[in-house]
């Protein structure tokens, strides 16, 4: 079983797409989605509906929970704000009561899924390095956490008195005594020096773990952001991957 893991979305129909295609050229035979779909981007909609037909499991995220009107937009900066309120105005009723109704956590087998902290997840707090991931793995029993919400694309490994951080593409094989957070990045807006979309890709049978980088033109995502009237850093932001 190929699984993708993916998060953070936010509206960007473009990379997206790009996801969707690479992972089915890697065989990927389950998609999970962490959340935060919406937020940020110009298609809330379009993406809404391929995560909808895409995924097994889509988890609910803070920009997800702020559009649905379950967490007050007065904890966003300004620019995610906007975004949010234009988000909002632009969802059915309908659409919104799916985003409220998604749960915040997953758990199957030896994988637990979030998007944020496992500790407290609507509190929304942020797993960033392996101090955060050791903290986040202390709380769950299970061998593989898979979070998202930083945008940065990280695989922590913890095993007695060891542990370690690193971002990287290619395969890991996973060690039997250990256990591991992967921050699956973001697809429509990664933080981490690299504008290409990302998703985490596990492989049951060969018990490994890939961050897969995605290549896609933004070019379009950045327009229809400018043309919809939301603020130009959200555009700009796309092409550099900050």
């Amino acid at each position: 079983m190929r699984t993708a893991i993916f998060s953070d979305v936010h509206g960007n129909l473009e990379a997206l797409e790009a996801v969707h295609e690479a992972g089915t050229g890697l065989g990927v035979d389950r998609w999970i989605c962490l959340g935060d779909v919406v937020g940020y981007g110009a298609d809330p909609e379009a993406c809404l509906e391929i995560v909808e037909d895409l995924t097994t499991v889509t988890l609910q995220g803070n920009h997800d929970a702020a559009v649905a009107g379950v967490l007050s937009d007065e904890y966003f900066n300004r620019d995610a704000r906007q975004a949010v309120q234009w988000t909002r105005e632009r969802l059915s009723a309908g659409r919104r009561k799916k985003l409220c109704d998604l749960a915040l956590i997953h758990a199957e087998g030896e994988a637990f899924h979030v998007h944020a902290e496992p500790g407290d997840p609507q509190a929304w707090h942020y797993v960033c390095d392996a101090v955060d991931a050791t903290a986040a793995l202390d709380v769950v029993a299970q061998r593989l956490l898979y979070v998202g919400h930083s945008h940065l694309a990280f695989i922590c490994a913890t095993a007695p008195s060891v542990y370690t951080a690193v971002r990287l593409e290619g395969h890991l094989k996973l060690a039997a005594d250990a256990r591991y957070l992967v921050n699956v990045g973001s697809v429509g807006q990664p933080r981490d020096g690299d504008p290409r979309a990302c998703f985490a890709l596990r492989d049951d049978e060969a018990d490994s773990i890939e961050l897969v980088r995605v290549p896609y033109d933004a070019t379009p995502a950045r327009q229809k952001i400018v043309d919809a009237g939301l603020p130009r850093f959200l555009a700009d932001r796309l092409g550099q991957g900050c």
